[in-house]
């Protein structure tokens, strides 16, 4: 009974426990749990028959070996190890081969549940590093584990009904150096993860992972102003439309606009007054009026009180926003007219320059009226790959790091 209790407790197939050794440091056998280091649990075979890993089924071995397999911590005893003995059959089809078992990867020297937990750990906001010393485990071996189990997740990817796709950048490394994210807007999901922002490179993934099949049914894309993602666009998802998202378009007028105005303005300050009302402001002229903090409203009020210029723009940029509000394309087009002409007549040339260079991508800006979708989730995943990638200090493997930001995305189905 006592025996089969511990069979039941360990729980591998056709197998039962002969022996259990408690080692210690040195590998010898200890009867203090506090010297315990190892422990070694020996396996007998119970079931007759030896399969090939190609399926074929024999009755008799070739010859046979012991394999140490790591295992599952034990309560208190972290480094357990089954001692198992591995068959090798002759094969017609496959000569002299090791036989399979599924509890066991092949070609691997610890059991698949162990490979699962490892895993499963894996998928918390934690370093390779600390996980290897949870489960006393090298570094390359939690990375392979991990690696493994995200791949036969994630890959090949899941596209069907793909309708609304939503592109960005992301930071890979320092000196710009960036990625493309590809989200799923309806499920919230990170279908694929390429290395550049080139056309060419966004275009290779609509070719060979989307596939024109689902390139055909993406009705819509949200991105910023970025030519690559545009071109890319419109070479390879015929029925796509471009969507300008509201944050990134308030982000190229703050950046090509009020910023600019503001170091313009900065420049022409003659008395030691208008030095004062200018300086450290950038922050408060970005920020939306709801986000203003402490003494900021009172500042903000002065500085567009004695400067005109930055007055029209801070006004223009927050009856931009608006644009976003309209459910019908030609009510909105009606209400850009006026803004546009507004913008035109302000005599500020950062200002003229940005509302013709909106103007050629109205038709994008509008589109957002059938199709009301945005990146702002992705804003939120780029937050979040930057603490995965903080946390890892780097990855060096590319393909690794992908995997993990699909990993930490993978969504939740519409209603």
């Amino acid at each position: 009974m006592r025996r089969e209790c511990i069979d039941r407790f360990l729980g591998i197939p056709d197998h039962c426990v002969q022996g259990i050794y408690f080692l210690d440091k040195e590998g010898r056998e200890t009867e203090a749990d506090k010297q315990v280091h190892t422990v070694v649990v020996e396996l007998l075979r119970t079931r007759r028959g030896f399969r090939c890993p190609c399926g074929q089924m024999y009755q008799r071995y070739y010859d046979v070996r012991e394999q140490h397999v790591r295992d599952l911590p034990w309560g208190p005893w972290a480094r357990v190890w089954l001692l198992v003995p591995r068959f090798r059959v002759d094969c017609e089809r496959c000569g002299v081969k090791t036989e399979a078992l599924e509890w066991i990867g092949r070609g691997r020297t610890y059991t698949r549940r162990l490979a699962e937990a490892v895993a499963l750990a894996c998928r918390e906001v934690r370093s390779i590093q600390a996980i290897a010393d949870a489960f006393h485990l090298s570094w390359d071996t939690v990375r392979a584990i991990d690696k493994a189990a995200l791949a036969r997740e994630l890959d090949p990817p899941k596209l069907e009904g793909l309708r609304h796709l939503a592109l960005d950048e992301f930071s890979i490394r320092r000196r710009h150096t960036y990625g493309t994210i590809f989200l799923d807007v309806e499920r919230n999901r990170v279908v694929w993860v390429c290395a550049t922002r080139e056309k060419a490179a966004v275009g290779a993934v609509f070719r060979d992972v989307f596939g024109p099949q689902i390139c055909a049914g993406i009705e819509a894309v949200s991105m910023d102003w970025w030519e690559g993602y545009e071109a890319a666009v419109r070479e390879w998802l015929p029925n796509a439309e471009v969507v300008w998202d509201l944050f990134h378009v308030i982000k190229k007028y703050n950046h090509e606009v009020v910023d600019r105005v503001r170091l313009q303005e900065a420049q022409r300050c003659q008395t030691q007054q208008e030095q004062r009302v200018m300086k450290k402001t950038k922050f408060i002229l970005l920020k939306n009026r709801a986000n203003l903090v402490a003494d900021e409203p009172a500042r903000l009020r002065e500085l567009l009180a004695v400067n005109r210029r930055l007055f029209v723009v801070y006004v223009l940029r927050d009856a931009l926003k608006k644009l976003w509000d309209y459910t019908y394309a030609k009510w909105a087009a009606q209400w850009f007219a006026g803004w546009y002409q507004r913008a035109i007549h302000s005599q500020i040339e950062p200002l003229k320059r940005f509302a013709r260079s909106l103007k050629k991508r109205l038709r994008g800006v509008l589109a957002h009226c059938r199709h009301p979708i945005n990146s702002g989730v992705l804003e939120g995943i780029n937050n979040k790959v930057k603490v995965i990638k903080r946390i890892a200090y780097g990855y060096r493997d590319h393909q690794y790091f992908f995997l993990k930001i699909r990993g930490h995305f993978t969504g939740v189905d519409p209603l």
